[in-house]
């Protein structure tokens, strides 16, 4: 098979998981459900498994979570750890990869796969036929290629992607990229689902190196020459990208190149993906036959389509007369909040992160 490398974006701080989520321990280094596996090594497993082995797997993460990846990825070898010197968003981190690849295997015509450390895929296998077929969608056209997913319902927290004309046939047919949309309203996402030809944009995505390293210099020439600038420097190239790297543009990878490219391609596909997002995902990894979900123990009285979680397990958590609130109670902070308001949690984090005496709690 063609030299795919898959790229784990491990830099998150995973905000709307708050409070189990922590600066000091993001969503991508938990576990959250019975495999004794954590979100980031449940990706490195299926994507070793997909490249052959896990020394092709590279993680870009933070100098924050370096420990902790390499602590969780003992057999990941140490020189496939990409540390960005400060957070600039999606687009350098890829960027900052692709040109590693590039100095590191110049005569390469690897295929680049980039992939989010904290989503939940049930579906394994059907996993891997979709991303071997965006391997050779990839090597054969030389497009850039998102994997999309078949939307179960009009969900206002996920972008979306609109396929165009039809590009390759098969059992995972690819598709032109007419436009992304970001994340619409209720109305708006209905009416993508009734119209059909709309993916939930994954965040997932696979091209060679060469492809969007051209595309990077094409639609974003200023970032590309200052962090290719730092590779091409002599002698010590880390220090180089660690002086120039504040001063990137905080850009993602979707507005930086997938929205301005014109070589764009989708795989619309299923394969059991959430992405996590934010406390409701619970309900959908742990409903049972039960009113409520609830993780340790919890006592409750006329309360319906609520989620419970506590971390430890000599906790309870009772309630009385609440509908569709989610309550976490984990280490020194509890939370409560309506299940329609869990996009805001990230504001409370910011808040906290704004006042010196609560910051801790961030």
């Amino acid at each position: 098979m063609t030299h795919f490398l898959p790229v784990i974006l491990a830099g998150g701080s995973g905000e709307r998981f708050w409070p189990l989520s922590r600066r000091h321990r993001p969503k991508q280094f938990l576990t959250l459900d019975e495999s004794g596996r954590s979100l980031l090594q449940a990706t490195s497993d299926r994507l070793a498994q997909i490249s052959g082995t896990v020394e092709n797997v590279m993680v870009v993460t933070g100098n924050d979570y370096r420990g902790q990846v390499l602590e969780q990825l003992p057999d990941m070898p140490l020189e496939n750890l990409v540390v960005e010197p400060l957070a600039r968003d999606t687009a350098p981190a890829v960027l900052y990869a692709a040109l590693r690849i590039a100095r590191d295997q110049p005569d390469s015509d690897a295929i680049m796969g980039v992939f989010p450390a904290d989503h939940r895929i049930t579906d394994p296998e059907a996993f891997e036929r979709v991303v071997r077929r965006a391997i050779e969608v990839a090597e054969t056209t030389g497009k850039l290629v998102t994997i999309g997913i078949t939307p179960a319902f009009p969900a206002t927290g996920y972008g979306y992607i609109q396929q165009g004309p039809e590009l390759l046939g098969g059992e995972l047919p690819t598709y032109a990229v007419n436009r992304f949309t970001e994340k619409p309203d209720e109305q708006t996402a209905r009416g993508f689902l009734e119209q059909g030809g709309f993916s939930w944009n994954s965040g997932m995505f696979i091209w060679k190196v060469q492809a969007i390293l051209q595309a990077f210099e094409q639609h974003q020439p200023e970032l590309y020459q200052a962090l290719a600038g730092a590779f091409a420097r002599p002698g010590n190239n880390s220090a180089a990208v660690r002086e120039v790297f504040p001063t990137l543009t905080k850009i993602s990878i979707d507005y930086a190149i997938l929205e301005k490219s014109d070589q764009v391609a989708v795989i619309p596909a299923e394969f059991g993906w959430d992405d996590l997002g934010d406390w409701n995902a619970l309900e959908r990894l742990l409903k049972g036959d039960g009113e409520n979900v609830s993780v340790g123990r919890h006592v409750g009285l006329d309360t319906g389509g609520a989620i419970l979680y506590t971390t430890n397990g000599d906790d309870l958590i009772a309630t009385i007369g609440l509908e569709d609130v989610v309550v976490v109670r984990a280490d020194e902070v509890t939370l409560v909040v309506r299940k329609d308001r869990t996009q805001d949690i990230k504001k409370v984090v910011q808040q906290l992160k704004a006042h010196p005496e609560l910051e801790r709690f961030a």
